[in-house]
């Protein structure tokens, strides 16, 4: 029985998704907008149609995965390796100034507590969770505009790479604060061990996958093993070495940029996204949301986390951006690129609770953080850039 029950959520779920899609393209906005709010529909919050499941989130993970590593294959190694200083910047201000926001609302709300007090820990955890960067719908809304590979998206793509680095470190010793049988040092170690793995594994892969793709140029078992290597790379980053399954998959996608069919390994992964795992993705943060649950106790707290949490990824790397001679427009462009919350978020705040760090009644401004957040940032993204496309050529 449970077996047919995957097939009419998984039926519900794409229906909805494509049809809220192409309405929110109708009425300008981007498609992911509509397959969150499908997602919102048919889950908890109104029609209870679907209800989140281990098998739907696995899903979305796998979405998840597929679109970082198509991002990696679609990136300009050379841009990126340009932009990387600057990239380390903006991901430095993305993580201490949200930190620091955080912690401070969570005070000005609840009290101010000593250093290792229980409380302070807590101030710290709301802080963590506000530096976490979800860049995957920016991402979608970047290729969707057609900007993934501008100046503007590789810098967004390598800040939230790094973001996503430090924000784990930061993680760990907050956690270190409440549990001291956590090492510090070693995570440290092993975030710099992964780098290497990559460096040492990826050139080693490069020239493997180029061999391959010199003797049998273009058919589909090349597409079938980048998806191998996807799924290895992510599956080694988080279970050996602790670093985010997307972060595995998106340095997956950079060491096979540069190969000469690395554009149709990226179309062939396209096509899985937008059939199947793309739609669920989007969908399941609108499913894991429940309004019923919303009360006013939380509510005022709820909107000023929310606000917090934008405004100081917009201005920390909006800043560091300006400092670091982008114009005015593409600096508001990657601070606003930067602000949205996703799966990242929900992780953080998911190990916050098992250790007893967050209460549960704050994954309900989590959640109202990730919704606002990922409905927010492509609506912005796209009227900035078409607002920049028409003053150019009202020019």
């Amino acid at each position: 029985m449970e077996t047919y029950t995957i097939f009419r959520n998984l039926a519900i779920i794409i229906i909805f998704a494509k049809v809220c899609g192409i309405a929110a393209r109708k009425l300008k906005a981007p498609q992911v907008v509509g397959e969150i709010i499908a997602g919102l529909i048919v889950g908890p919050s109104i029609l209870h149609l679907v209800e989140p499941t281990t098998f739907l989130a696995q899903m979305a993970e796998i979405g998840v995965v597929l679109l970082m590593f198509s991002a990696g294959l679609e990136t300009d190694l050379k841009e990126l390796l340009k932009t990387g200083p600057i990239a380390f910047l903006i991901a430095c201000a993305g993580v201490f100034v949200p930190l620091f926001g955080g912690c401070l609302l969570h005070m000005c709300f609840y009290g101010f507590n000593p250093i290792g007090d229980p409380g302070f820990v807590t101030s710290l955890f709301i802080g963590v969770i506000m530096t976490a960067t979800s860049v995957s719908i920016t991402v979608e809304t970047l290729k969707e505009l057609g900007y993934l590979k501008s100046r503007v998206g590789t810098t967004v793509l390598a800040a939230a790479i790094i973001d996503d680095i430090i924000g784990i470190i930061v993680l760990t010793f907050v956690i270190g604060m409440r549990t001291p049988d956590s090492s510090m040092g070693r995570v440290v170690l092993k975030t710099l061990l992964f780098f290497v793995f990559s460096i040492i594994i990826g050139i080693l892969s490069y020239h493997a996958f180029k061999w391959i793709d010199k003797r049998w140029p273009h058919t589909r078992r090349i597409p079938i093993a980048g998806l191998a290597y996807c799924f290895a790379f992510a599956y080694i980053a988080e279970h050996i070495f602790g670093i985010a399954d997307i972060t595995g998959a998106y340095f997956a996608g950079i060491i096979l940029c540069s190969i000469k069919d690395s554009d149709y390994i990226a179309e062939k992964m396209d096509i899985n996204s937008y059939m199947l795992f793309g739609p669920i993705f989007f969908a399941s943060i609108g499913l894991k949301t429940d309004i019923a649950d919303f009360s006013m106790n939380i509510l005022w707290f709820s909107v000023a986390f929310v606000i917090v949490a934008l405004i100081t990824k917009i201005i920390a790397c909006g800043a560091v951006a300006k400092i670091c001679r982008f114009n005015t427009s593409d600096s508001l462009k990657i601070g606003v690129g930067m602000m949205t919350r996703g799966e990242v978020a929900l992780i953080v705040s998911q190990k916050g609770l098992s250790v007893g760090i967050l209460k549960p009644v704050f994954f309900t401004s989590v959640i109202l953080l990730i919704i606002v957040s990922s409905i927010a940032t492509p609506i912005v993204l796209k009227f900035l850039f078409n607002h920049d496309h028409s003053k150019k050529a009202a020019a």
